[in-house]
C-alpha cells in the first residue's frame, strides 16, 4: 500500500474514532427535561450511541437498563453487551401504582456491582465509556447518576431510549414514535442471549 493510501486510511480511521466524541455533546442539559438530565452530563442520541459502539466495540460497555420483562417483550439492541436492570419487577406479588397506572418496580440493589462485573469481564475500567439505554431516557439518566457517584468517568445516557418519546400530535399521538433506537431503524432483536440477561441460568 502506498504512502498516500496509508495516510488516507489513517485519517478515515481517526475521524471514525473521534466522531462519537465530537458529537457526544450535541445534546446538553438545556435541551432536556429534568428527568433526563444526569450529573455526568454526557448524552447521546440513539444514532450517536450506535456510532460510538460501532467505532470501537471492544472499548465501550453498552448496557440496556430496562427491566427484564421490557427486554423480553419489546426487544433489545443487537449490540448491547448486557441487560442490567436499574429496577426490578416485584415478582409474585406485584403492586399497582395508581398514579402512573402501571406496576410498581423496586430499585435493583445489585445494579452498580453488576455493572462492575460486566465492565471487568470486558477488560474495561471506570474511565472507559459506558453507554446506558432505557425506554425513553429517564432511567438511563438515573443509572448514569449512580455510576458517576461510584467513580465512573464516562457514563453516557441515551436520551431517546429504545422506544423514543411520545408524539404530542398527529396520527400517532400518545405513541412512542418521535425518536429512539427502534424508530431510528437501528439493529435490535427479540431473541435473547442468556449470557446477556441479568441473572438468567
Amino acid at each position: 500500500m502506498n504512502r498516500r493510501k496509508l495516510l488516507s486510511l489513517a485519517t478515515a480511521t481517526l475521524a471514525a474514532l473521534l466522531l462519537p466524541v465530537a458529537t457526544a455533546f450535541a445534546v446538553t442539559d438545556a435541551d432536556l427535561p429534568e428527568a433526563k438530565r444526569s450529573d455526568a452530563r454526557l448524552y447521546l442520541t440513539a444514532k450517536e450511541a450506535d456510532a460510538m459502539v460501532r467505532a470501537n466495540p471492544q472499548r465501550v460497555l453498552f448496557l440496556d437498563v430496562r427491566t427484564r420483562a421490557e427486554v423480553v417483550y419489546v426487544g433489545m439492541p443487537t449490540q448491547a453487551d448486557a441487560n442490567v436492570p436499574l429496577r426490578l419487577e416485584w415478582g409474585d406479588a406485584p403492586q399497582f401504582d395508581q398514579e402512573k397506572k402501571t406496576l410498581k418496580q423496586r430499585d435493583n440493589p445489585d445494579f452498580v456491582a453488576e455493572v462492575g462485573r460486566r465492565l471487568a469481564a470486558k477488560g474495561l475500567a471506570k474511565d472507559d465509556p459506558v453507554i446506558l439505554l432505557c425506554r425513553s431516557g429517564d432511567r438511563s439518566a438515573s443509572a448514569a447518576d449512580l455510576l458517576f457517584a461510584a467513580g465512573y468517568k464516562q457514563a453516557y445516557s441515551v436520551v431517546e431510549g429504545f422506544e423514543g418519546d411520545v408524539a404530542k400530535e398527529g396520527p400517532t399521538k400518545g405513541q412512542r414514535t418521535v425518536n429512539g433506537w427502534k424508530n431510528a431503524g437501528l439493529p435490535w432483536t427479540y431473541a435473547m442471549d442468556p449470557a446477556k440477561m441479568y441473572r438468567v441460568n
